[in-house]
């Protein structure tokens, strides 16, 4: 049987109700959450309340939780993505509702049909790219660039060292890169 890490241990237990292992997790990932808050939202307060809000989300959501990776850190980031987005939603709301009119910059843009058709062609391109790549890049670009996996943990997940994902992920990130310059060029 596989050795669990910390984060695995303790996420098992608090979805178990332990609050003691909750408490664990909250100390172990606190300020890497409140500095995803912090530079999605203007002020230390919020991202305060956001990173206490993301606590309570999490503890709630926890025994519904199937942790694939070894660090519980990409799920509650994703959470405190969410929270904080959700914040700036609310604070647009206040504002508009406390001006005496609606501020035109508050609203959305029409949807431009272009930009619609553009979008899903770059995002097929990009796909469409991706798939190229050998089975080693697109593990390392799924791990690292969709799921969040650490340079680290994708290495020791892979069976390889840190510095060949590191590599390999900066060549795929270039190769992606001129994708899009290509696209945004058409």
């Amino acid at each position: 049987m596989p050795v669990q890490t910390s984060d695995q241990k303790w996420a098992a237990q608090a979805a178990a109700g332990d609050e003691s292992a909750f408490r664990e997790l909250y100390r172990a990932h606190v300020r890497p959450v409140y500095w995803i808050a912090r530079g999605i939202l203007a002020s230390a307060a919020d991202a305060e309340d956001v990173t206490q809000e993301t606590f309570v989300v999490a503890w709630r959501k926890l025994p519904a939780l199937d942790l694939q990776g070894e660090s519980i850190l990409p799920w509650l980031a994703t959470i405190c993505r969410f929270q904080a987005a959700n914040r700036l939603r609310q604070q647009r709301r206040d504002q508009a509702h406390t001006a005496e009119a609606v501020d035109a910059t508050l609203l959305p843009d029409t949807i431009s049909v272009e930009e619609q058709v553009i979008t899903s062609e770059l995002a097929a391109r990009i796909a469409a790219e991706v798939g190229t790549l050998n089975e080693l890049d697109r593990e390392i670009f799924r791990l690292c660039a969709s799921e969040g996996y650490a340079y680290q943990a994708a290495a020791e997940e892979l069976g390889i060292t840190h510095a060949v994902v590191r590599n390999r992920l900066s060549r795929v990130r270039t190769r992606l890169r001129g994708t899009v310059q290509e696209a945004r060029d058409a």
